[in-house]
């Protein structure tokens, strides 16, 4: 994949991290969990949690702009300092590689296509989906904090 600043991201560098992947949009209803995935960012960095944002532009075109303006309001508006890739297409035609798998290729309660904006997917330190959680579910809610919790604890 490419960073949100255009360089080459080899996701295979996150191998042995809890990863939260989430599909963001500036324009959305949703858009004010970005200040709850930074602060779970924050809150469980050193223990092993990368939170990954994903710009994509699929639901209700409420992700228009390009790389360089997401990036300013992200860090301007919530101060996100956790990865950001370049903005990719997460569901249909085109979809990304990293959306194909998660979507399609994973254990079989987490397939289908994405719903909307901010939907989440829990990776374990092997690599593994182990939770999939709708847009509606934020990233301070007990359900999503403890599936979190659970996987930091293993090493």
């Amino acid at each position: 994949m490419k960073s949100i600043d255009g360089k080459e991201v080899d996701l295979s560098e996150y191998k042995g991290k809890v990863v939260l992947f989430v599909n963001v949009a500036s324009k959305c209803g949703y858009t004010p969990q970005y200040e709850g995935l930074q602060k779970l960012y924050k809150t469980y960095e050193k223990e092993g949690l990368v939170v990954i944002g994903i710009p994509a532009n699929e639901f209700g075109a409420q992700e228009p702009g390009t790389d360089e303006e997401i990036s300013k309001f992200c860090s301007s508006k919530y101060n996100v300092t956790f990865p950001m890739m370049s903005k990719v297409v997460v569901k249909g035609s085109g979809i990304c590689p990293l959306y194909d798998y998660l979507t399609t290729k994973t254990d079989a309660k987490f397939h289908g296509p994405i719903g909307w904006n901010f939907e989440k997917f829990l990776v374990n330190r092997n690599g593994e989906v182990v939770g999939r959680y709708a847009s509606k579910v934020k990233p301070e809610s007990d359900e999503l904090v403890k599936a979190i919790k659970v996987e930091l604890e293993k090493k």
